[in-house]
């Protein structure tokens, strides 16, 4: 009975996300198969009769996905309006990890609004996520697209700052977050957070070997 259960529950999430909420259609075949790779693994791994048995896990589950949402919606000006229902469906396929996923939800959002600064932001992330922090020139793209649509968004100077610092392009990073600084007014709760990564890497970048390229000084 719980396999019925299972797949009924896959196929009423996916008729809410293509009729209730209007996915695009490019949205669509990432939703599936997000839902049927669910499936495929509770049938590869679970053991519905099996009896309950609370133990406790041997190892942490990493928090960097969780994290690299949870840091956008802090520095991103606002919150996520009901509008943006494809930003949020994105950010929960990156929690888990499924970053590739997320970037294809989101363009869908920017094919219906070009001009949607928090999804450009959130597909520049789950870009730089997917290719384990290397800065492609499609994550760029999108970093500047987020800035362009959004100029008085915090996130987009904010995280391609720190995608270029890990880079190594220390000297690009730190332009960005002076600025960023400079304009970032006196509560808002990522100016501290801010002015102590820029502090570490002014120390970073005054303890360097004179004549030293950015390149080769490893990241904070």
């Amino acid at each position: 009975m719980i396999w019925g259960l299972l797949i009924g529950l896959a196929l009423l999430a996916f008729v809410l996300v293509v009729f209730v909420l209007r996915a695009p259609r490019a949205a669509r075949e990432a939703v599936a198969a997000a839902l049927l790779l669910g499936v495929a693994g509770y049938v590869a791994q679970g053991s519905p009769g099996q009896p309950a048995a609370p133990k406790a896990a041997d190892e942490p589950v990493s928090a960097d996905p969780a994290a690299l949402v949870d840091a956008r919606s802090r520095v991103s000006n606002k919150g996520i309006p009901p509008s943006n229902q494809w930003v949020v469906i994105a950010d929960g396929l990156a929690r888990n990890g499924r970053y590739a996923d997320a970037a294809e939800v989101l363009r869908g959002a920017i094919g219906k609004d070009p001009k949607n600064s928090e999804a450009w932001l959130a597909m520049a992330n789950a870009l730089l996520a997917h290719s384990e922090g290397t800065l492609t020139p499609a994550a760029l793209y999108a970093y500047r697209q987020a800035a362009k649509a959004d100029p008085d968004n915090p996130g987009p100077p904010f995280f391609l700052g720190l995608a270029l610092a890990q880079a190594g392009r220390f000297a690009e990073a730190r332009a960005l977050w002076a600025g960023l600084l400079a304009r970032a007014p006196a509560e808002a709760p990522w100016r501290e957070p801010l002015a102590q990564q820029l502090a570490k890497l002014d120390a970073l970048l005054s303890s360097a070997p004179r004549g030293m390229p950015d390149s080769r000084v490893s990241p904070p």
